[in-house]
C-alpha cells in the first residue's frame, strides 16, 4: 500500500516543521506555498527571533479595557486600532477582552501555552541540526529591562502567572545589569533574566533550511496559493489551488493570517485576525545587547541577528488589505537608539531596513489545532499570535500525533477549533 498523501499548506515554521515530521512518519508530503519559504512575505521571515518558554500571558489582561480609547486615539502607540477597521474587528476585540479579563482567565491560559512553549530552545537546535543549521539556534536566556524595580513590580500579575506554571528568573539589580549589558543604556537600572530562554539568528534562512531539508527528504514543493478543498462523503479527496487539483488524503492549514478562508472551506469558522507587526533592523549595528532583552517602555524586543541588530513589536489591528504605516517601525528603531547610547544618532537609510508582517491571532491568545468541522482528514493548525516561532515543534509534534490517530501530550481541548462555537 502506498504512503498517505499529506498537502501542508504554507511554509511557515509551523508548515515547515509540519512538513519535516509527517515525512520522516512515513508520509508523502507537498508543501503548498505561494511566496518563497522564509521570504520577506512571511511572518516566520520578520519576527523578534524569541524562543520564549516564558511567553505564556495572553495579549489581553485584566482592565486593558479601560485602555481602548487610547488604543484608538493614538496610532503610533504599541497597540493601535485604525478607525476604520473597527467595526468590522469589534466582535474579535471583545473576545479579546474577555480572554483577560480576570487574573483566573490569565492564569488558565498560561496553563495551556506552557506545555507548547515548555523546552523550545533545545526543540529547535534539534530541529535546526537535522537541517545543517543549528548555528542559527543559541540559548543565552532573555531579559526583560526596566528602568526601575517599580516599573517591574507593575507587572507582578504576569510574573506571578509566569511562577505558578513553573517559570523561574533572577532578579538583576543596577550593578549587575551594568557588568552584564555595558552598552545598555543607564536608566535601565533593573532585570529579569529567564535563562531558559533563547532565539533564532535568522528566522527567515531558518524556515527556508528546513523547507530545503524537506524536499530533500522527498516532500514536494509546490507554489501556488490554496482555495479550497473536495471533500467527498466525509473524506477529503484533493486540495484545490489557483492552477487545479492536487490529489491527496491528508491536508493540514498552516497558512498563518491567510487559514481563515480556507478553515471556512472546511466547515470551521474561526475568529482568526492579524495582529500587524513591525521590525526595524540596523546593519552593521556598532553595539548591541549581550543577551536578547525587552524594554519595559518600549515593549520590543532586541536581538542580534545574522542581518543585523533587530527591534520588533507592535501590534496594530487595522487587517490584512490596509498599507503599512512606517511611522510604527521608526519608532521602534528610535527607541533602539535610545537604549543604546553608542548607536550613532544620525543612521543613514541605508543601515535601517524596516518590515511589517502579519501575527495569525486568536482572541484568547491561544492557537487553533485540531480537526475541521466538515472532515478528520483536514487538520487546523494556525492562529499562533506571538508565539508561532517558539511554538512550532510541539505544534508539529501534535499535528503528527493527530495524523497518525494517536492522542497528543498537550491539552488540544484548549486549543480545539470548536471552542468558540
Amino acid at each position: 500500500m502506498s504512503a498517505a498523501h499529506v498537502v501542508v499548506i504554507g511554509a511557515g515554521i509551523i508548515g515547515a516543521a509540519t512538513a519535516l515530521g509527517a515525512l520522516r512518519e512515513g508520509f508523502r508530503v507537498t508543501i503548498l506555498e505561494p511566496g518563497e519559504p522564509g521570504g520577506e512575505q512571511a511572518a516566520s521571515y520578520g519576527n523578534g527571533c524569541w524562543l520564549s518558554p516564558m511567553s505564556v500571558i495572553p495579549p489581553a489582561g485584566p482592565g486593558l479595557w479601560k485602555k481602548v480609547p487610547g488604543f484608538l486615539a493614538d496610532p503610533l502607540g504599541p497597540l493601535a486600532i485604525r478607525w476604520s477597521y473597527l467595526p468590522k474587528v469589534l466582535p474579535w476585540l471583545a473576545r479579546y477582552l474577555w480572554a483577560g479579563w480576570t487574573e483566573a482567565k490569565v492564569l488558565r491560559a498560561a496553563q495551556a501555552l506552557r506545555p507548547l512553549l515548555v523546552d523550545a530552545p533545545a526543540l529547535h537546535r534539534e530541529l535546526a541540526e537535522s537541517a545543517g543549521v543549528g548555528h542559527l539556534i543559541e540559548r543565552r536566556g532573555l531579559v526583560y529591562i526596566y528602568e526601575t524595580r517599580e516599573q517591574f513590580e507593575r507587572e507582578a500579575l504576569a510574573w506571578r502567572v509566569r511562577k505558578q506554571v513553573g517559570i523561574e528568573w533572577l532578579e538583576l539589580d543596577a550593578d549587575e545589569m551594568r557588568q552584564r549589558e555595558p552598552e545598555l543604556d543607564r536608566r535601565y537600572t533593573f532585570g529579569a533574566l529567564v535563562e531558559e530562554g533563547g532565539h533564532c539568528r535568522d528566522p527567515g534562512a531558518y524556515v527556508a533550511a528546513l523547507v530545503a531539508q524537506a524536499q530533500a527528504e522527498g516532500a514536494a514543493l509546490q507554489q501556488a496559493r490554496a482555495t479550497g478543498f473536495r471533500v467527498e462523503g466525509g473524506r477529503l479527496k484533493a486540495v484545490r489551488t489557483e492552477g487545479g487539483e492536487i490529489g491527496c488524503d491528508r491536508a493540514v492549514i498552516c497558512a498563518g493570517a491567510h487559514s481563515k478562508p480556507l478553515a471556512a472551506a472546511v466547515g470551521s469558522r474561526v475568529p482568526l485576525e492579524t495582529e500587524r507587526g513591525y521590525h526595524a533592523m540596523v546593519r552593521d549595528a556598532e553595539v548591541g545587547p549581550r543577551t536578547p532583552m525587552m524594554p519595559y517602555d518600549g515593549k520590543m524586543s532586541i536581538t542580534w541577528t545574522d542581518r543585523g541588530l533587530r527591534c520588533a513589536g507592535q501590534v496594530e489591528i487595522a487587517g490584512l488589505d490596509a498599507a503599512p504605516n512606517w511611522k510604527r517601525a521608526e519608532i521602534l528603531r528610535d527607541h533602539l537608539l535610545r537604549s543604546f547610547p553608542g548607536l550613532p544618532r544620525d543612521l543613514p537609510a541605508d543601515r535601517v531596513k524596516v518590515w511589517m508582517g502579519h501575527r495569525p491571532s486568536m482572541p484568547d491568545g491561544l492557537p487553533c489545532m485540531g480537526p475541521s468541522a466538515a472532515t478528520p482528514d483536514v487538520l487546523l493548525a494556525f492562529g499562533h499570535g506571538h508565539v508561532g516561532l517558539v511554538a512550532a515543534p510541539r505544534t508539529a509534534r501534535a499535528v503528527l500525533d493527530l495524523l497518525q490517530g494517536r492522542q497528543p501530550a498537550l491539552p488540544m481541548e484548549r486549543f480545539s477549533p470548536t471552542r468558540f462555537a
